[in-house]
Protein backbone atom coordinates (compact mmCIF):
# COMPACT_ATOMS: atom_id res chain seq x y z
CA UNK A 1 0.00 0.00 0.00
CA UNK A 2 1.50 3.31 -0.99
CA UNK A 3 0.87 6.60 1.04
CA UNK A 4 0.75 9.93 -0.21
CA UNK A 5 1.89 13.12 1.67
CA UNK A 6 0.20 16.39 1.24
CA UNK A 7 2.98 19.30 1.82
CA UNK A 8 1.31 22.81 1.64
CA UNK A 9 3.38 25.51 1.06
CA UNK A 10 2.82 28.52 3.29
CA UNK A 11 2.66 31.79 0.98
CA UNK A 12 4.67 35.15 2.78
CA UNK A 13 3.75 37.98 1.23
CA UNK A 14 6.77 40.31 1.19
CA UNK A 15 6.33 44.11 0.01
CA UNK A 16 8.01 44.67 -3.10
CA UNK A 17 11.40 47.14 -3.10
CA UNK A 18 13.44 48.66 -5.81
CA UNK A 19 15.60 51.83 -6.07
CA UNK A 20 13.61 54.89 -5.89
CA UNK A 21 14.97 58.59 -6.96
CA UNK A 22 15.70 60.66 -3.29
CA UNK A 23 17.21 63.72 -3.05
CA UNK A 24 20.95 63.89 -2.21
CA UNK A 25 20.63 67.28 -0.52
CA UNK A 26 17.45 69.66 0.38
CA UNK A 27 16.15 71.10 -2.50
CA UNK A 28 14.00 74.49 -2.69
CA UNK A 29 10.87 74.71 -4.26
CA UNK A 30 11.03 76.88 -7.63
CA UNK A 31 14.82 75.57 -7.89
CA UNK A 32 15.54 73.24 -10.97
CA UNK A 33 16.93 69.77 -10.13
CA UNK A 34 20.42 68.64 -11.49
CA UNK A 35 21.87 65.22 -11.92
CA UNK A 36 24.04 66.56 -8.16
CA UNK A 37 21.08 66.83 -6.44
CA UNK A 38 19.66 63.16 -7.00
CA UNK A 39 20.13 59.54 -5.75
CA UNK A 40 19.06 56.20 -5.40
CA UNK A 41 17.82 54.63 -2.41
CA UNK A 42 15.76 51.67 -1.67
CA UNK A 43 11.87 52.70 -1.83
CA UNK A 44 8.08 51.55 -2.57
CA UNK A 45 8.34 52.01 -7.09
CA UNK A 46 4.46 53.42 -6.68
CA UNK A 47 5.01 56.50 -4.86
CA UNK A 48 8.22 57.37 -6.37
CA UNK A 49 10.22 57.57 -9.48
CA UNK A 50 12.51 54.91 -11.06
CA UNK A 51 14.79 56.74 -13.08
CA UNK A 52 17.09 59.57 -12.72
CA UNK A 53 16.34 60.72 -16.45
CA UNK A 54 12.45 61.64 -15.14
CA UNK A 55 12.99 63.84 -12.49
CA UNK A 56 17.00 65.55 -13.13
CA UNK A 57 15.55 69.08 -15.49
CA UNK A 58 12.40 69.12 -13.59
CA UNK A 59 11.30 72.05 -11.35
CA UNK A 60 10.60 71.24 -7.79
CA UNK A 61 7.17 72.28 -6.58
CA UNK A 62 7.73 71.90 -3.26
CA UNK A 63 10.56 71.36 -0.50
CA UNK A 64 12.26 68.26 -0.94
CA UNK A 65 13.89 66.80 1.74
CA UNK A 66 17.23 64.75 1.78
CA UNK A 67 16.39 60.93 1.85
CA UNK A 68 12.72 61.21 1.39
CA UNK A 69 11.11 59.48 -1.95
CA UNK A 70 10.06 62.35 -5.39
CA UNK A 71 5.86 62.17 -5.63
CA UNK A 72 4.83 62.92 -8.47
CA UNK A 73 3.16 65.90 -7.39
CA UNK A 74 6.44 66.92 -5.68
CA UNK A 75 7.74 68.08 -9.34
CA UNK A 76 7.01 69.05 -12.88
CA UNK A 77 7.92 71.30 -15.98
CA UNK A 78 10.52 74.30 -15.27
CA UNK A 79 8.59 77.70 -15.23
CA UNK A 80 9.09 80.15 -18.11
CA UNK A 81 7.08 82.58 -16.62
CA UNK A 82 7.46 84.19 -13.30
CA UNK A 83 4.89 86.55 -11.13
CA UNK A 84 4.60 90.37 -12.13
CA UNK A 85 6.43 89.75 -15.92
CA UNK A 86 5.40 91.48 -18.38
CA UNK A 87 4.04 88.87 -21.00
CA UNK A 88 2.35 88.95 -24.55
CA UNK A 89 -1.44 88.03 -24.54
CA UNK A 90 -3.25 86.32 -27.52
CA UNK A 91 -6.56 86.48 -27.96
CA UNK A 92 -7.74 83.98 -31.37
CA UNK A 93 -11.49 83.12 -31.71
CA UNK A 94 -13.39 82.85 -34.95
CA UNK A 95 -11.30 84.77 -37.03
CA UNK A 96 -10.35 87.61 -34.96
CA UNK A 97 -6.79 87.64 -33.44
CA UNK A 98 -6.06 89.93 -30.54
CA UNK A 99 -2.71 90.90 -29.04
CA UNK A 100 -1.64 93.09 -25.99
CA UNK A 101 0.26 92.86 -23.11
CA UNK A 102 -0.18 92.03 -19.55
CA UNK A 103 1.07 91.08 -16.26
CA UNK A 104 1.53 87.27 -14.77
CA UNK A 105 0.25 86.87 -11.52
CA UNK A 106 1.67 83.70 -11.11
CA UNK A 107 4.49 81.34 -12.20
CA UNK A 108 3.97 78.98 -14.82
CA UNK A 109 5.35 76.24 -16.80
CA UNK A 110 4.44 75.51 -20.46
CA UNK A 111 0.42 74.35 -20.60
CA UNK A 112 -0.18 75.54 -16.88
CA UNK A 113 -3.29 77.81 -16.33
CA UNK A 114 -2.68 80.91 -14.98
CA UNK A 115 -4.00 83.93 -13.78
CA UNK A 116 -2.91 87.42 -16.04
CA UNK A 117 -3.83 91.01 -15.80
CA UNK A 118 -4.75 92.62 -19.51
CA UNK A 119 -2.12 96.03 -18.62
CA UNK A 120 -5.02 97.71 -21.39
CA UNK A 121 -8.40 97.41 -18.94
CA UNK A 122 -6.34 96.13 -15.93
CA UNK A 123 -9.05 92.94 -16.05
CA UNK A 124 -7.82 90.08 -14.61
CA UNK A 125 -8.35 86.68 -16.61
CA UNK A 126 -7.04 82.93 -17.11
CA UNK A 127 -4.82 82.26 -19.77
CA UNK A 128 -2.64 79.02 -20.79
CA UNK A 129 1.45 79.31 -20.86
CA UNK A 130 2.99 78.73 -24.55
CA UNK A 131 6.26 77.45 -25.26
CA UNK A 132 7.73 80.90 -26.16
CA UNK A 133 6.53 82.51 -23.06
CA UNK A 134 3.09 84.49 -24.25
CA UNK A 135 -0.30 83.52 -22.54
CA UNK A 136 -3.14 82.30 -24.84
CA UNK A 137 -6.66 83.58 -24.00
CA UNK A 138 -9.96 81.80 -24.45
CA UNK A 139 -13.40 82.30 -23.66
Amino acid sequence: MRTFAIISAAVICFPVFADTVVPARTIRPNQIITEMDVTFAAGDLATGFARLADVIGQEARVALYQGRPILQGDIGPPAIVVRNQIVGLRYHANGINISTEGRALARGAIGDRIRVMNLGSRAIIFGQVLGDGTISVRN
